[in-house]
């Protein structure tokens, strides 16, 4: 209990949305308001003029979306916020899944003009599937969209989720006027093309005061009383126990390319927002306030400064107090490491720590021996459980294109693939090269960093394989005959794992009915209990 100080001190979160709808740019108003940056980068029809703070890797500045899970962390009112950015892409999902296992709560951007879309609807299922608190921030509201009462109806319907306006809007598109906030009882107001500051604040602590219809005219006005009383009719005050068991979610209205409506929001976030929470492991819960350290290894990064090739693991602290030079326990490796440099980050930027605390972010100089999902600890054993792993659904065979760049390809493989948004198999017997991924975005962004940071240069073939799933047996002498009866679909994963390569669903169920005692696993996980 001793650093419960600083266990209420922070909050860490992930903003979640499909691409376009304005994630990244959220995210930098919340710098700003931090005093992390002082300028924000605009992206602007996918030309990047000013490349946004939170996408570092440079693919990312050239096409204007984010691939990479990005970390920062800024102090706001006295609040320590970690905040994660993540690929709003849906080929990087699995980088997105994976980064809500190391969140408290996550803010869910929606498009008021395209409603709840494919990518929304999958993110919010991982949030639900842990009971995840989110906060809704419904953006582009300068812009012509669907009408605010139907875009609350389609989040409800769409996303099976409680909402409860805590701000409410005044008209959209080009009649957009502001929000009145309907907890603080003030009204924000909105002129096209400017910033929003604390001038644009007006205190209404009834809206039947005359001074509405001055502001907004008495149209809108009537409009907004209206409105005002349907909302506090329905849903009167925030329930904040719902929001924290992920029942209910706030929903603000804003533009945040304007700075719009996201000063609210954040003030609200800090307010109602969760500490760091329990986590489950192999072995018992652990609860943040244990005196004890641990944390586990949620994203892996190659090459975060290519001038200095460095490679850093991520890792979320769940309990205790985690030290610069202090030595803990590598449950996987069963052997103890300590950290000389450890980081936090603004973006790109680092800055060595000497110290980290529950719900603290941590960037690891790593020299390989990290694999996403290890837990570190000050001496027991148990693993950290529910970072989610997937089945690969496109496979390619890699064509070097250099043989004298062979050792730089096969070293940019590994490294790139321990990251986590490929898998490496290699063929049974052979050394063919297989890499698989869920979505052809992740191809390019391979073969663009295999030449960029590695200076290999390669080509992918596509290969009919459907799935991959890792085999186990009892019975070793079953195991070999199947690998070897079946030795062109089968190959190795990184670590030596046995994998069969489905061409189709028909072939799959057909071989798990006529091999019985062959197990057929759709993850990895079931490796890391046997380690």
């Amino acid at each position: 209990m001793k650093y419960n100080n600083e266990i209420h001190k922070r909050r860490t979160f992930a903003i979640i949305s499909h691409p376009d709808a304005g994630k990244t740019t959220l995210t930098e108003k919340f710098l700003l308001f931090g005093g992390a940056i002082q300028t924000a980068g605009a992206v602007k029809s996918n030309k990047i003029k000013k490349h946004a703070t939170s996408d570092f890797m440079e693919i990312e500045r050239q096409r204007g979306i984010s691939v990479a899970t990005s970390v920062m962390s800024f102090e706001y009112k006295n609040i320590l916020i970690n905040l994660l950015d993540t690929p709003g892409h849906k080929d990087f999902a699995e980088d997105t899944y994976r980064t809500l296992t190391a969140v408290d709560s996550v803010i869910l951007v929606v498009d008021s003009v395209n409603g709840v879309e494919d990518q929304t609807r999958r993110l919010m299922e991982v949030c639900r599937m842990r009971d995840t608190p989110v906060i809704v921030f419904i953006n582009k509201m300068d812009r012509d969209g669907k009408n605010r009462f139907d875009l609350l109806e389609e989040i409800e319907n769409e996303l099976k989720i409680s909402l409860h306006p805590m701000t409410w809007p005044i008209n959209s598109g080009k009649d957009f006027k502001g929000v009145y906030n309907l907890h603080d009882k003030n009204l924000l107001l909105f002129t096209a093309n400017t910033k929003a500051n604390d001038d644009d604040t007006v205190a209404i602590s009834d809206l039947s005061l005359p001074v509405l219809d001055e502001k907004v005219g008495e149209k809108d006005a009537s409009i907004l009383r209206e409105d005002a009383e349907l909302i506090e009719g329905v849903y009167g005050e925030l329930p904040v126990n719902d929001y924290l068991s992920g029942k209910v979610a706030p929903v603000f209205f804003g533009s945040a390319i304007n700075n719009f409506g996201v000063r609210e929001m954040l003030d609200t976030f800090i307010r109602i927002a969760p500490v760091p929470r329990p986590r489950h492991t192999s072995v018992r819960d652990v609860p943040p306030t244990e005196d004890k350290f641990s944390g586990f290894i949620f994203k892996i990064h190659a090459n975060l400064d290519p001038k200095h090739r460095d490679r850093i693991a991520f890792l979320r602290v769940c309990s205790g107090k985690f030290e610069r030079n202090k030595y803990f326990h590598h449950v996987r490796l069963d052997k103890d490491v300590r950290f000389s440099n450890p980081y936090t980050f603004m973006a790109r930027d680092k800055d060595v720590i000497e110290e980290a605390f529950a719900g603290d972010v941590v960037g690891l100089f790593d020299t390989g021996n990290f694999k996403i999902g290890d837990t570190l600890t000050e001496g027991e054993n148990f693993f950290f459980t529910g970072i989610p792993s997937f089945s690969p659904e496109i496979f390619k065979e890699v064509i070097n294109k250099d043989p004298m760049k062979t050792k730089q390809l096969e070293k940019g493989l590994l490294q790139l693939t321990d990251e986590g948004v490929a898998q490496l198999f290699t063929q049974f017997g052979g050394n063919k090269k297989i890499i698989g991924c869920v979505g052809d975005l992740q191809f390019e962004v391979i073969q663009y960093r295999l030449l960029q940071e590695y200076g290999a240069s390669c080509e992918f073939r596509a290969l009919p394989y459907y799935k991959a799933c890792w085999i186990t047996s009892a019975d070793p002498k079953k195991l070999d005959e199947f690998t070897r009866f079946k030795s062109n679909n089968i190959a190795t994963d990184k670590d030596g794992h046995l994998v069969y390569l489905a061409q189709s669903e028909w072939f799959l169920n057909t071989e798990r009915t006529n091999n019985p005692d062959i197990e057929f696993h759709f993850t990895s996980e079931i490796h890391k209990e046997a380690v």
